[in-house]
């Protein structure tokens, strides 16, 4: 309990008021976006709404949105709350079909994967909000390097087809997206103190390294069980 205060009295001190309310409403967002995420999961694991083509439209289509409609005051915010809502229940919807497969394979590894996903965001999160103003802002420009020659790379392993390139590249992503954490957090705050206060946006931003790292997780996972399963099959 000491330990939380202290904590909580080193973040008020290191952050003014104004930005202490803006993460408040970033983090809202960010957990009601999760919730609704959750929830889109569920509806396709239970066959009430299944994801697929039409939640990957519809996740662009209020990503474009959203765009368009940016609020750097961040007053009046209610309808890009919705559509940030939106593209959760999309995201979740077609994060379902993952999230299924893996479900038959082993239930355990997705009440694991959450739980790694929180503790992953979390601890990177609060890393960011102690360090230094600007400490983590030098990491763009690599990590959007290093994603660009990931994504080349996986061109070329569709003609190689190696599992192993592929482990490593989850392995790659999911630091790579841990990094976006620090980065993008940093970012948020050097943004509002520039005076750009949507923060419907910004939480876009954290909710999207969030559900990614999720799925790293979660396809690590599910390769590392498989990858036990098939051992103990072939040893009989």
């Amino acid at each position: 309990m000491e330990t939380l205060q202290n904590f909580r009295s080193m973040i008020n001190n290191k952050l003014e008021p104004q930005m202490r309310n803006h993460l408040k409403n970033v983090y809202g967002c960010i957990a009601s976006s999760t919730l609704v995420a959750a929830a889109g999961a569920y509806s396709h694991c239970n066959g009430i709404w299944e994801g697929g083509l039409l939640s990957m439209l519809g996740s662009i289509i209020l990503l474009t949105m959203m765009a368009f409609s940016r609020n750097p005051e961040g007053k009046d915010d209610g309808m890009r709350f919705l559509y940030l809502n939106g593209f959760a229940l999309c995201t979740g919807l077609s994060t379902g079909p993952l999230i299924e497969r893996v479900w038959d394979l082993e239930p355990s590894i997705v009440v694991s994967a959450l739980m790694y996903t929180c503790v992953i965001f979390t601890c990177f999160t609060i890393s960011a909000l102690i360090a230094p103003d600007g400490k983590y802002l030098a990491l763009g420009g690599p990590l959007l390097s290093i994603l660009s020659t990931m994504l080349l790379a996986s061109i070329l392993n569709i003609f190689v087809r190696s599992p192993t390139f592929v482990y490593m590249q989850l392995i790659l992503g999911l630091v790579i997206m841990s990094a976006f954490i620090l980065y993008d957090t940093q970012m948020i705050m050097e943004k509002v103190r520039m005076g750009d206060k949507d923060y419907v946006w910004h939480s876009l931003t954290l909710f999207m390294d969030l559900a990614s790292i999720f799925k790293h997780i979660l396809v690590l996972l599910a390769d590392k069980e498989q990858n036990s399963r098939n051992r103990k099959r072939s040893s009989r």
